[in-house]
């Protein structure tokens, strides 16, 4: 079974991902700038989920060990952070969670140059990674409970069959996700969580989120 490094693991997001696939059977690697802080991430984890599948490393090392590696960090941090990583993940899957938001006014579109961080991602590190951007319309709420997400999963990506690895992932943590085309497109889930958050916000809420409707299962 394939182990997935979760790079910012002990934030909201990457922690609640990785909580999710911890209790779906799937061992993953914390990893967080600070060894001490990733290994004790990893044992609330393991306490949460009720086994032992979860370890915790600096980012480097995290980034080695795992067969998939998420990315999972505040916009600001996703450069350096890339840099850091970037010769431990030749040849794998990076699935991209990154949203550009831009402190104070993060309930407003500011998309980068780029086009996306997702487009950003996959420059920085070349043709030799697989960049699958995903994860970033999903809240803590939907996360941190054991009632079926009620929000779908945008997952796209030049290769349809490493899209594809992303949405199994997806769904074993419990999502709907679907393809949503090449890479280029991870902008308009990028620009979808500032509307969330604008949202959450007029309306009172905690955890507003998207859902896909009109496509059968087949």
């Amino acid at each position: 079974m394939q182990t997935i490094s979760v790079i910012g693991g002990s934030g909201e997001l990457g922690g609640g991902l990785a909580l999710k696939w911890a209790k779906a059977g799937i061992p993953v690697i914390i990893g967080s700038r600070d060894a001490e802080r990733a290994q004790q991430a990893a044992e609330e984890l393991n306490n949460a989920a009720g086994n032992k599948l979860a370890t915790g490393m600096a980012n480097l090392a995290a980034a080695e060990a795992g067969d998939i590696v998420v990315l999972a960090v505040k916009f600001a941090h996703q450069e350096a952070t890339l840099e850091e990583l970037k010769p431990a993940l030749k040849g794998k899957i990076v699935v991209d969670t990154t949203v550009p938001l831009v402190p104070p006014k993060v309930a407003r579109v500011q998309m980068p140059a780029e086009g996306s961080a997702a487009v950003i991602t996959q420059k920085i590190l070349g043709e030799d990674v697989q960049v699958v951007s995903a994860f970033q319309n999903v809240s803590a709420h939907s996360l941190k409970s054991d009632e079926k997400p009620e929000c779908d999963v945008l997952v796209t990506g030049a290769k349809p069959e490493a899209r594809q690895t992303v949405i199994d992932l997806a769904e074993k943590a419990g999502f709907k996700a679907w393809h949503a085309g090449p890479l280029e497109n991870s902008a308009a889930a990028e620009a979808l969580t500032s509307l969330l958050i604008f949202m959450n916000k007029k309306y009172s809420s905690d955890h507003a989120g998207i859902q896909i409707t009109g496509i059968g299962s087949d």
